[in-house]
C-alpha cells in the first residue's frame, strides 16, 4: 500500500474506534457535552469546520482516484491483453483488487467521517435539550405548586365568602 492509502486506512481505523467510543451506551450525552465543552475544543473550534471540509475534500479526491483505478483495471483491455501471459493476468487482477480495496477503504472512511460529525452534533443537541428540559421541568413544578397554592387560597376565600353571605343573610333576616 502506498503512503496515501496507508494514511487513509489508519484514518478509517481511528474513525471506527472513535465512533464506537461515541456510541458506548453507558457514557451519557451530558458527559460527552461536558467533554466537548473543554477549553481545548473552544480553542480548536474556529479551525474545526475548515479541517472537516478539508478532510471531506481530500477523501472525495482519493475516492474519485480509486474509482478511476477500478475502472482502469476492470475494463476489457487490461484483461484481454493479459490473457496471453498468466503472470500478467495475475498482475492485472492484483491491481484490480488493490484498486477495489482502496475504493472501499476511502468510501467507508468518507461515510464514517460524516457519521462521526452527525453523532457529535446529535450528542450535543441531546445534552442541551436535556438541560433545557430539566429547567422547564423545574419551572413547571414551581408553576404547578403555585397553582395548587392559589387554588387552595381560592377555595378558602370561597368558604369564607359563603360563610359571610350566610351570616349576612341571617342578620338581615333576623334584623
Amino acid at each position: 500500500m502506498t503512503l496515501q492509502w496507508t494514511a487513509v486506512a489508519f484514518f478509517l481505523y481511528a474513525e471506527i474506534v472513535f465512533n464506537l467510543i461515541l456510541c458506548i451506551p453507558f457514557i451519557s450525552a451530558h458527559r460527552w457535552h461536558v467533554v466537548f465543552k473543554w477549553r481545548i475544543w473552544s480553542w480548536l473550534s474556529p479551525y474545526w469546520n475548515k479541517f472537516f471540509f478539508a478532510m471531506i475534500m481530500a477523501l472525495v479526491v482519493l475516492f474519485c482516484d480509486a474509482i478511476r483505478d477500478v475502472q482502469k483495471y476492470s475494463g476489457p483491455e487490461p484483461v484481454h491483453d493479459a490473457q496471453a501471459s498468466p503472470n500478467l493476468y495475475d498482475h492485472v487482477h492484483m491491481k484490480l483488487f488493490r484498486a477495489q480495496r482502496n475504493l472501499y477503504i476511502c468510501g467507508f472512511s468518507l461515510f464514517l467521517w460524516l457519521v462521526m460529525r452527525r453523532i457529535v452534533t446529535l450528542l450535543n443537541q441531546i445534552a442541551e435539550t436535556s438541560v433545557n428540559t430539566a429547567g422547564l421541568q423545574a419551572q413547571m413544578d414551581n408553576a404547578f405548586k403555585t397553582a395548587e397554592r392559589h387554588q387552595e387560597d381560592n377555595q378558602i376565600l370561597k368558604t369564607v365568602r359563603s360563610q359571610e353571605v350566610r351570616e349576612h343573610s341571617v342578620t338581615t333576616a333576623s334584623g
